[in-house]
């Protein structure tokens, strides 16, 4: 069985090293056994390139708590990354740390996570010789724990704006926490706009504006654009939830708030994908929508927090433009980094 990840057509650009269509070749007995056997499969395949001081480089023990939390929506001069940087790897050994992202990810996730990179890419060409090191060649990757069918391990992979961390144990998937970033939000590639963030900003401006003026009441905090809370450095605490109770939007309603859900939990493979969503969908009841700032498009701070899920989106001034520079987080309180499934 082939899998081809065809990404040129909604992000009509990619990483220098790699091809502009990505496919994927699983052995029957992993396509048929699910996404885990061809992320374990990706994985050994990217550490079967590394010569032994890379290894020593990209592996990091399960338990080892500094590295864990070591990302940053900061360049990689102001917050230390470690793990093996793209910039170092061969023209193979890139591609096939690709492979493991195409496999761990879901289509749609790969495109959004080759976007953040390619706009990394655009600031870095807009810069000036005195600006911090971006683009392509300053995204890291690294394992914790050995890539196992069975025994929980992790892929974390990020640099300036951008920090994935999967938890994968048995065919479970988690992508919290993760910071989903970007600056410039717009570029053109090929004379055509590219907005890796642009679903989630028109999604949430479309739930906004289809809410009652009753509700749009209980939603709206204030006129002024807020900042991450629970971003870097904030593992483990919470917020009082506020704004408006998901449960009394109506079935339309409710239909948008998970379509805009969606392309945060959509990130991580389809199957884990598919659980996540369903698992916030079930706590609908206990679900608040918040929003803080004018009634346009990537002006305003907006937050969604359930159960399982926190998601933030925030619009930063740094820049000028709000709209070319979001932060956005994404977040469960009783799972990140996989912690229902690996405490024992």
């Amino acid at each position: 069985m082939t899998t081809t990840i065809r990404f040129r057509d909604t992000v009509l650009a990619t990483l220098a090293s790699v091809a502009m269509m990505m496919t994927l070749h699983p052995s029957p007995a992993a396509a048929a056994a699910g996404p885990t056997p061809r992320i374990v499969a990706a994985a050994d395949a990217f550490l079967a390139t590394l010569d032994d001081a890379q290894r020593g480089k990209v592996s990091f023990a399960f338990e080892d708590a500094a590295q864990r939390k070591r990302w940053s929506n900061l360049p990689v001069n102001m917050a230390e990354r470690r793990g093996l940087r793209l910039g170092d790897l061969r023209t193979a050994q890139r591609e096939a740390a690709m492979q493991v992202l195409a496999a761990a990810l879901s289509r749609m996730g790969y495109e959004k996570v080759v976007g953040i990179v390619e706009s990394d890419e655009v600031l870095r060409k807009e810069g000036g010789p005195n600006s911090p090191p971006f683009g392509r060649d300053e995204f890291f990757l690294s394992f914790m724990g050995k890539p196992s069918l069975k025994e929980p391990w992790m892929i974390q992979f990020g640099g300036h704006h951008l920090a994935l961390n999967i938890t994968v144990v048995g065919e479970a998937g988690v992508l919290t926490p993760s910071l989903i970033a970007v600056q410039p939000a717009k570029f053109m590639v090929d004379g055509q706009p590219v907005r890796p963030m642009g679903r989630e900003t028109d999604k949430a401006l479309e739930l906004v504006l289809a809410l009652t003026e009753a509700q749009r009441r209980q939603a709206i905090l204030g006129s002024e654009m807020r900042d991450l809370v629970l971003g870097p450095g904030h593992d483990g605490e919470t917020i009082q939830p506020e704004g408006l109770k998901t449960s009394t939007l109506d079935a339309a309603q409710q239909k948008l708030l998970l379509e805009l859900v969606a392309e945060w939990s959509g990130i991580i493979h389809d199957t884990a994908a598919a659980a996540k969503l369903a698992e916030i969908k079930a706590g609908l009841g206990d679900t608040w929508f918040a929003w803080s700032g004018p009634l346009e498009a990537g002006k305003a701070y907006f937050r969604i927090q359930g159960p399982t899920v926190i998601i933030e989106y925030a619009p930063q001034r740094l820049g000028g433009d709000v709209t070319m520079h979001i932060h956005s987080m994404y977040r469960d309180p009783t799972n990140d980094y996989g912690r229902k499934l690996t405490t024992r």
